[in-house]
């Protein structure tokens, strides 16, 4: 049940995250071409500004989730429903706060900008709109979230996810392409997230026919919240202080698209990775909570290993082909300068860290260890933002990124022999030589691409030629690698995926 619930999950957010990219690309054009730079580096600086409020939650999702792993092992629908009853009315008291603080920043943001494309009336209500879209996520969407995320079902949330996406980037290009004004844009596109809800409730409804949000909740089952929220945080701070930072220190909106076009790029990055880990946190909390301790090893060891194998491979593409993504991409955007390659090496490298802790941060979610890691979350969101602070106001971009550099170089090393001494008993020696691996596979893929290949791509048809070949070099070189330094981890890992397509 766990292959097949992970086949559909894989699946399913597979086809969301290529939604997601392709919209991800479309959305930023759209207001470049349409709307400025300015206007983007907006948008841009308020979502950021909002993503912030979602600690109004509390870690109160991942709680929810780990509270629901065993009753759902069991059966046990009397506890089911007084976890999820406890956990609609935490959401509908934090909808209140985040409704609160949007309308609070609302009033206040649009006096500290100075931001001439638009009135200080338009830009609140900009604001207020963004923001409830936040809101309407706590009201309606996530109580069936986290149910679904538990229960290893996480297709569901994808499929309405997708369809709410596809509706949402259809107005924005629309209406864009019409040169509607921003603010009533931003508000028909709230459309897409009622749509996602009925969705949600719908499937809820038929599926779970003895859930009930009306019983008495059981509130000590989300004890974990207060320690889960400090996870939270590091997420959002790790994500939203470059852009805060740019936005207040350095006051520069200009510079607040440059990096929102470049985020773009590795958020697209990160989907195509998150098709490879979907469901998975749940998959592991079940094996944890039921003590299967061989089944966790061998299966985290084989996950790791295939893990690094590919994001060796993406991330070598990734910083061979950036930047001529880059220029084609702001080709006739000429209101500030976009194609800087030093800012696109660090992104990547950025990106490259951040995802070298996803098998262990993995299985701090799965295994319930929040508390456990709270300091050390601390300590890596106190270097991005003081970091930040410290460098952006002389370098700005670069600054930045180099603070989210050394945080998560900080929060890799710090997982590394956390893990396997909290949770898989494994030597540390394994992970380390698969990292060390990874590095010199880098080195050797850019080499042969720089010796062997001649990449000026004029359009995206010939950018994405030029990508599937060095795609192509980049996984022969990871799978021979491998082959020589691990045979029996793939050809462990070749049997399970046998087994998989089989079931």
């Amino acid at each position: 049940m766990r292959t097949k619930k992970f086949f559909y999950n894989t699946l399913s957010t597979a086809l969301l995250q290529i939604i997601v990219m392709i919209a991800g690309f479309i959305t930023p054009r759209i207001m470049l071409e349409y709307y400025g730079s300015e206007i983007n580096g907006l948008v841009a600086s308020i979502s950021q500004f909002i993503s912030y409020f979602n600690l109004v939650e509390a870690g109160l999702s991942g709680a929810a989730v780990y509270a629901l792993y065993k009753p759902l092992a069991d059966n046990d629908h009397e506890r089911i429903n007084s976890v999820v009853a406890a956990a609609r009315k935490f959401y509908i008291h934090a909808g209140y706060i985040f409704l609160s603080l949007t309308i609070g920043l609302a009033v206040f943001y649009p006096i500290f900008i100075e931001e001439g494309a638009l009135s200080t009336i338009s830009i609140g209500l900009l604001t207020l709109i963004l923001g409830v879209n936040g809101v309407l996520e706590f009201f309606t969407l996530a109580k069936y979230r986290v149910l679904l995320t538990a229960d290893q079902k996480a297709y569901v949330i994808s499929i309405a996810s997708l369809v709410g996406i596809i509706i949402n980037t259809g107005i924005i290009i629309v209406l864009g392409r019409l040169q509607v004004d921003i603010v009533l844009l931003r508000f028909i596109a709230l459309l897409s997230i009622f749509v996602r809800s009925i969705i949600l409730m719908v499937y809820t409804k038929l599926h779970y026919k003895y859930l009930d949000f009306k019983v008495k909740h059981d509130e000590m089952a989300l004890n974990k919240r207060w320690d889960v929220l400090y996870l939270q945080i590091l997420g959002v701070v790790q994500q939203g202080a470059p852009v805060i930072i740019l936005t207040i220190i350095v006051k520069d909106l200009m510079l607040v698209s440059v990096f929102s076009i470049y985020n773009m790029i590795m958020i697209g990055i990160n989907g195509i990775l998150s098709i490879f880990i979907s469901g998975l946190s749940a998959s592991f909390g079940d094996v944890i909570i039921k003590k299967e301790t061989d089944v966790l090893k061998k299966a985290y060891s084989e996950f790791e290993y295939i893990y690094y194998a590919l994001i060796t491979a993406v991330y070598a593409t990734a910083f061979i082909m950036i930047m001529p993504f880059i220029r084609i991409y702001t080709n006739g955007i000429t209101d500030i300068v976009y194609y800087l390659p030093l800012v696109g090496f660090l992104f990547v490298l950025n990106g490259l860290l951040y995802n070298i802790k996803t098998p262990q941060g993995m299985l701090v979610i799965s295994a319930g260890l929040f508390k456990e890691t709270r300091i050390q979350t601390t300590i890596q969101g106190l270097i991005v933002v003081l970091g930040g602070i410290l460098l952006a106001p002389f370098t700005g971009i670069v600054g930045v990124m180099i603070a989210s550099i050394i945080s998560n170089l900080y929060r890799d090393i710090d997982l590394l022999f956390f893990i396997p001494r909290k949770v898989t008993k494994l030597k540390i020696t394994h992970s380390l030589w698969r990292i060390l691996r990874m590095i010199g596979s880098l080195v050797i893929i850019f080499l042969i691409s720089q010796q062997c290949l001649e990449i000026t791509p004029n359009n995206y048809f010939e950018w994405f030629i030029d990508s599937l070949v060095v795609g192509i070099i980049s996984l022969v070189t990871v799978i021979i690698i491998n082959l020589i330094c691990e045979r029996n981890a793939m050809q462990q890992v070749y049997w399970r995926l046998l087994r998989m397509v089989k079931k």
